[in-house]
């Protein structure tokens, strides 16, 4: 959006706030694109002007890539539309598609911006190991054969904590920017033939987490030892960490603001 174009938006009286959660699965990612291919950005943004009586352009906190599912996606606008802020979500999921659902909804503050504001975004990926794949959540996990070392994953995973130039795990084609990222948390759990991955970091690389699995997961197998993870992510060097893993299996499920009236949504 042309920086005029962005302060002619904002002479509106309103900016929404919305925490948003989808399936991707049907989707070309979320950001908006050109006919005949579909984004949520579309849908949500031709449903929203609906709503609300203007046309709706929206920002977000993160652009989730084709496959790729939210939980708790946080975007917000600028209208001149009425409705009151607690009708919001009714009104809008009367219209969505049933893979996309408006959570909650907030009068945000005039200079709050989803994607500039947020303060830290967490991640979510899911791998079910073992021969058979389950119908259920083949949509939503990586399906993964052999079994994993979790205890070797968890070790491995430790050393993403702090700050780090994470280009070893950085995909060619995302936005120029500084490789460098502070991550808070780096989790490894089982719950039966299912492992949770959960990252939290103040921001993410062009498929930073899905690379980040992907070694992982060769660390899980034996290919990789927890030493050879930390010399990966030392070296700098996207050639000597392991195949990105499938989007299926990762959500955005929290981003965090310094704002004292938005509440993020609860990990699904």
């Amino acid at each position: 959006m042309k920086r005029e174009h962005k302060e002619e938006m904002k002479r509106r009286a309103r900016n929404i706030c919305l925490v948003v959660a989808y399936d991707g699965t049907d989707y070309h990612g979320f950001q908006r694109q050109t006919s005949p291919v579909v984004a949520v950005q579309n849908v949500l943004e031709d449903v929203l002007s609906r709503v609300f009586g203007d046309a709706v352009e929206l920002a977000a906190a993160g652009r989730t890539d084709a496959g790729v599912h939210a939980a708790g996606q946080v975007v917000n606008f600028f209208t001149d539309g009425t409705i009151p802020v607690e009708r919001v979500p009714r009104a809008v999921n009367s219209l969505l598609p049933p893979d996309i659902v408006v959570c909650r909804a907030f009068e945000a503050d005039r200079n709050f911006s989803a994607l500039h504001s947020a303060k830290e975004k967490t991640y979510r990926y899911r791998i079910l190991t073992g021969d058979m794949p389950s119908p259920f959540i083949c949509r939503y996990a990586w399906h993964i054969r052999q079994p994993l070392d979790l205890a070797a994953m968890e070790k491995a995973a430790e050393g993403l904590l702090g700050t780090h130039d994470f280009s070893s795990f950085r995909a060619a084609g995302g936005a120029p920017m500084s490789p460098v990222r502070t991550m808070q948390r780096a989790e490894c759990s089982r719950d039966g033939r299912e492992l949770s991955l959960v990252f939290t970091a103040d921001g993410f690389l062009y498929h930073m987490v899905r690379n980040i699995v992907g070694t992982l997961a060769d660390v899980g197998k034996g290919k990789l030892s927890p030493e050879d993870f930390a010399m990966i992510l030392a070296a700098k060097d996207r050639q000597r960490a392991s195949a990105t893993a499938p989007a299926c299996g990762l959500c955005l499920t929290r981003v965090e603001y310094d704002t004292a009236w938005y509440e993020p949504s609860k990990e699904f």
